[in-house]
Protein backbone atom coordinates (compact mmCIF):
# COMPACT_ATOMS: atom_id res chain seq x y z
CA UNK A 1 0.00 0.00 0.00
CA UNK A 2 1.62 3.21 -0.66
CA UNK A 3 2.27 5.59 1.39
CA UNK A 4 -0.15 8.64 3.06
CA UNK A 5 2.90 9.91 5.17
CA UNK A 6 6.14 10.62 3.89
CA UNK A 7 9.51 12.34 5.06
CA UNK A 8 9.18 16.02 4.97
CA UNK A 9 5.35 16.19 5.38
CA UNK A 10 4.22 18.57 8.00
CA UNK A 11 1.72 17.19 10.78
CA UNK A 12 -0.10 17.56 14.01
CA UNK A 13 -0.27 14.92 16.50
CA UNK A 14 -3.95 14.10 17.04
CA UNK A 15 -3.48 12.05 20.57
CA UNK A 16 -1.44 11.13 23.39
CA UNK A 17 1.04 13.66 25.58
CA UNK A 18 1.83 15.68 22.47
CA UNK A 19 -1.53 16.09 21.46
CA UNK A 20 -1.65 19.35 19.17
CA UNK A 21 1.77 19.41 18.45
CA UNK A 22 3.33 20.12 14.89
CA UNK A 23 6.59 18.89 13.21
CA UNK A 24 7.72 17.78 10.30
CA UNK A 25 8.61 14.15 9.69
CA UNK A 26 12.32 13.10 10.00
CA UNK A 27 12.08 9.47 9.10
CA UNK A 28 9.08 6.30 8.61
CA UNK A 29 9.38 3.12 9.18
CA UNK A 30 6.42 1.39 7.33
CA UNK A 31 7.36 -2.17 8.67
CA UNK A 32 6.25 -1.02 12.11
CA UNK A 33 4.15 2.17 10.91
CA UNK A 34 5.94 4.47 13.21
CA UNK A 35 7.49 7.63 12.06
CA UNK A 36 9.98 10.01 13.90
CA UNK A 37 9.01 13.72 14.14
CA UNK A 38 11.00 16.37 15.22
CA UNK A 39 10.48 18.22 18.54
CA UNK A 40 7.23 15.50 19.46
CA UNK A 41 7.65 12.33 21.94
CA UNK A 42 10.85 13.59 23.08
CA UNK A 43 12.07 11.24 25.53
CA UNK A 44 15.63 11.89 27.68
CA UNK A 45 18.36 9.26 27.16
CA UNK A 46 21.46 8.65 29.14
CA UNK A 47 24.41 8.47 26.62
CA UNK A 48 27.71 7.20 27.88
CA UNK A 49 30.42 10.16 27.32
CA UNK A 50 32.84 9.26 23.95
CA UNK A 51 35.58 10.93 22.29
CA UNK A 52 33.18 13.02 20.17
CA UNK A 53 30.33 13.68 22.68
CA UNK A 54 29.96 14.91 25.87
CA UNK A 55 27.47 12.45 26.91
CA UNK A 56 25.10 12.68 30.19
CA UNK A 57 21.37 13.58 29.94
CA UNK A 58 20.19 13.67 25.43
CA UNK A 59 16.94 14.25 24.73
CA UNK A 60 16.11 12.06 21.73
CA UNK A 61 13.08 11.65 19.53
CA UNK A 62 11.03 8.79 19.67
CA UNK A 63 9.11 7.14 16.83
CA UNK A 64 5.12 7.70 17.29
CA UNK A 65 2.69 5.79 15.84
CA UNK A 66 1.45 6.57 12.33
CA UNK A 67 -2.78 6.27 13.15
CA UNK A 68 -1.72 9.39 15.70
CA UNK A 69 -0.43 11.89 13.04
CA UNK A 70 -2.63 13.68 10.63
CA UNK A 71 -1.31 16.15 7.97
CA UNK A 72 -1.68 19.69 7.78
CA UNK A 73 -3.60 21.13 4.58
CA UNK A 74 -2.76 24.65 2.81
CA UNK A 75 -4.65 26.19 5.59
CA UNK A 76 -2.99 24.85 8.62
CA UNK A 77 -6.02 22.46 9.46
CA UNK A 78 -5.54 18.38 9.84
CA UNK A 79 -6.91 16.64 6.68
CA UNK A 80 -6.90 13.28 5.83
CA UNK A 81 -5.05 11.95 2.68
CA UNK A 82 -6.51 10.02 -0.57
CA UNK A 83 -4.95 9.03 -3.51
CA UNK A 84 -6.21 9.52 -7.25
CA UNK A 85 -5.10 9.29 -10.41
CA UNK A 86 -4.04 12.83 -12.00
CA UNK A 87 -3.52 12.15 -15.89
CA UNK A 88 -0.68 8.74 -15.46
CA UNK A 89 0.27 9.39 -12.30
CA UNK A 90 -0.84 8.04 -8.54
CA UNK A 91 -1.16 11.34 -6.15
CA UNK A 92 -1.89 12.14 -2.98
CA UNK A 93 -4.81 14.53 -2.22
CA UNK A 94 -5.59 16.78 0.81
CA UNK A 95 -9.53 15.11 1.94
CA UNK A 96 -10.51 18.53 3.27
CA UNK A 97 -9.61 21.04 0.45
CA UNK A 98 -9.15 18.62 -2.53
CA UNK A 99 -5.70 20.14 -3.45
CA UNK A 100 -2.64 17.61 -4.55
CA UNK A 101 0.23 17.47 -1.74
Amino acid sequence: MAAKLKKGDKIVVLTGKDKGKEGVIASVNPKTGKALVEGVNVAIRHVKQSQNSQGGRVPTAMPIQLSNLALLDANGKPTRVGFKVDGDKKVRFAKTTGDVI
